[in-house]
Formats: C-alpha cells, structure tokens, sequence
C-alpha cells in the first residue's frame, strides 16, 4: 500500500449513502476573488463530511501562464516525482515547475509530494491536437505509475487541489486565501464505494473539466467500459471519474450542446419520449440508442466546471428523479451564480461581513435531470427549469417512409 491510498475514520463510519456537500459559484462580469466564500459555502456543510476527503478547483488562477496546461501532480515520494518530470519531458516542454504551497504541520494523514508542472505538448503536435493530445499524456501518465503518481488536474488556467481531511483542513492546508479566480468549486466527500484517499476525493479533473458529486452511479461499469473505447482509462475506481470523461468525450470530442448532453446522461423514459412532437420524438431516440453507453444511472447532484466557447462554465445536473438535492441562488445584481446541495451555503454569504458578503436576490431548484449553465460574460445561459429541447434548434431531415418511424 502505499502512502497516500487509504484512511478511515477511527469510528469506521465511512460509508454514508446519502452524503456529500456541493457548492460552486460563478462570477460572470469576471470578477476575480480569492477562495474564502467558496470555502464558507463548503464547510457549512459538515454534516455531509467526515474528515475522509475534501477538493476545490478555481478558474482564471494562472492569468501569467494561460497558454500553458498546468499539469498538477499527486506523487507518493520525491523520486517518483522526478520521474514524471522525466515523463513529461520526453512528451513536452516544461516552462516552468513548483511545489504546490502547503500549510506545514497540519497533522493531515500520509501527506504526498505536491507538484506542479506549466508544460506544452511537443513542437510536433499541431495545436488544434492539443487537448487531444495532452487527454493521452493525463491517462498514460495515471496508467504508467499506478497510483504512485497520478494527476490532481491538468488544465489551463484552472486547477484542482484535494486531499484527506475535512474541507476546513484542506482548504487552510492548500492557503486558498492566496489564490484568486472568478469561478470556485468546493467538494466535502462521505465516501460510498470507495475509501477516503488522496486520489479519490473531488474535483475529479480532465483539461478544463472538473466535477464535484454527490450520490452513486450504478452504471459506472458499462460507462467506464463505453470510454475505454475511445482510450480514456479509469484507473482511480471511483464513478466521478466517469463523469468527467464523458463530458470530455460527448461535449468537447463530439461537440454535442451541454442541453443534449444532459439528455443523453439523463435521457427520459421511453414511454415519454412517444408522447413528444415527431422532430423531438426522433432526436431523442437517436440520442438514447447512439449515447446509451453513456447513460448515468443512480441518484447524483453534480456540478461541472469547465470552458464553453472558450468562456467559464458552471454546469449543474441532477439524475432524472432528483434522488440527491440542488438549488441555485442569483445575487441582486445578476452578477454572480452559486450552486449547492443546501439552502445554508446561501445563507452563510447572506450573513458574511465585507467582501464576503452576497446579497441573493432568488433560491430555486432545478429541475429534475435539467441542466443549469451560467457563463462567464453571458450570465445565466439555462435555468434548470427548462423543457427538453426547450430553445434549441433542431435540424431533423426527414427520415424516408419506409422505416416506417
């Protein structure tokens, strides 16, 4: 075993199915700020924690090296650290590298080595085959050191920082004081299927993506093996790390709209789909039996970050019967957008003094398997309580009469 895979509390009371604090928020004028709401609105939450594992991930932290893809690396010890410089190098150019600033005596369980790598693909790669490429070089690196190595997160100008602690610990461990961004995602983890470990507390990353969940998908072992078809490899055994790679496969490869991807995540019964408007009727078949693989089963609440259109995105999702909670909050000014699984993360920035105060103008809840999209620029895209298909154009050919659909 080694040093960083495994904690459990000392009541071994770990497994808590219902568990698990999401909150995130959005600054869409750009405003950039520091991490002290995001940690208020997270660990408010303790109810929904025990100590076993906790992550926030921050966007527009790296104006000064934007252009670079910040590999941040997890390593069990300084020579294995070494030797994904060494992998790296043979794959690209490092521009620059450090060590992940900690908080030192912090008492936190089998802390690992904490690095970071600012890296560009090699001059052979064409760019518009970089976030391809650099997806290839994220899974041959956690494939080659199995678990001794693998990557916190790998995006540019955003970044994931997570560990084993309770969120208060790792938030204060990480000195989130000292970075700045205009987007925040915060994650308090009751592990369910898996123990607490450095690798598997949230955000789970891939480029610009990073996911915070709660709940359980039971269908992670047809998605895992649907996205190993396309060369992604889930090798950290955890159902988040699914998520993230399918929106990378069907949003970002696929170009597919994040409304109908959420319909292919979350795609209704097909007793409803035959009660749809012909055009509707046969675009969601084709979604259900082209992503069927891709389809997420079990309760979930989910928030993924990421860039849209080059722009910040907060996407949030829940499964198609709403079995884990989420609600939306809009400041007065429409400037900000925050999301999380409980009302009190709200009223903790209601009740905050200064800078950190918010004035939240409406609380609602999405609807069920609906996504929310705020954008950086754009304000809020979708509310959650759209219809599906609701303001999407739809370009349906019509199919000859005799397939007879």
């Amino acid at each position: 075993m080694n040093n960083f895979t495994h904690y459990e509390t000392p009541f071994r009371d770990d497994k808590v199915f219902d568990g698990c604090g999401i909150s995130a928020f959005i600054n869409v004028d750009g405003k950039i700020e520091n991490g002290s709401k995001i940690i208020d609105m997270v660990t408010c939450l303790q109810d929904r924690e025990n100590g076993l594992g906790a992550g926030f991930a921050v966007y527009g932290c790296f104006p000064d090296r934007k252009d670079d893809y910040c590999f941040q690396i997890i390593a069990e010890d300084e020579t294995t650290r070494d030797k994904v410089k060494e992998f790296l190098k043979a794959r690209g150019t490092i521009n620059f590298e450090e060590k992940i600033p900690v908080k030192s005596d912090m008492g936190l369980p089998r802390q690992p080595v904490l690095w970071r790598f600012f890296f560009k693909p090699q001059a052979s790669v064409d760019k518009a085959d970089y976030d391809d490429y650099i997806v290839k070089v994220h899974m041959a690196l956690n494939d080659s050191f199995q678990r001794k190595a693998f990557v916190m997160s790998a995006g540019k100008n955003c970044m994931a920082l997570k560990g084993n602690g309770w969120s208060h610990e790792i938030a204060e461990y990480y000195q989130l004081d000292k970075y700045k961004g205009n987007m925040w995602l915060g994650h308090s983890r009751f592990p369910t299927n898996t123990p607490g470990s450095w690798f598997g507390a949230h955000p789970f990353s891939l480029l610009s993506w990073n996911v915070i969940h709660n709940g359980e998908i039971t269908s992670y072992g047809t998605n895992r093996r649907y996205l190993e078809m396309f060369g992604y490899k889930c090798l950290l055994g955890t159902e988040t790390e699914v998520i993230a790679y399918l929106y990378d496969q069907l949003v970002r490869r696929h170009r597919i709209p994040v409304p109908i991807a959420a319909l292919a995540f979350n795609p209704p019964l097909y007793d409803l789909i035959d009660r749809m408007p012909r055009e509707q009727m046969l675009t969601m078949k084709n979604i259900r039996m082209t992503y069927r693989s891709a389809l997420l089963n079990g309760p979930f609440s989910i928030v993924v970050g990421s860039e849209l259109g080059g722009k910040p995105a907060m996407i949030g999702l829940t499964d198609r019967k709403k079995l884990r909670p989420q609600l939306i909050a809009q400041s007065v000014d429409e400037k900000s957008y925050f999301i999380s699984s409980e009302e009190a993360s709200f009223e903790r920035l209601k009740l905050a003094e200064g800078n950190d105060h918010v004035d939240i103008e409406k609380i609602w809840a999405p609807h069920a398997g609906t996504p929310f999209i705020a954008r950086l620029g754009d304000g809020m895209v979708r509310t959650g309580t759209e219809k599906p298909f609701e303001g999407i154009q739809l370009a349906i050919n019509e199919y000859p009469p005799e397939l007879g659909i």
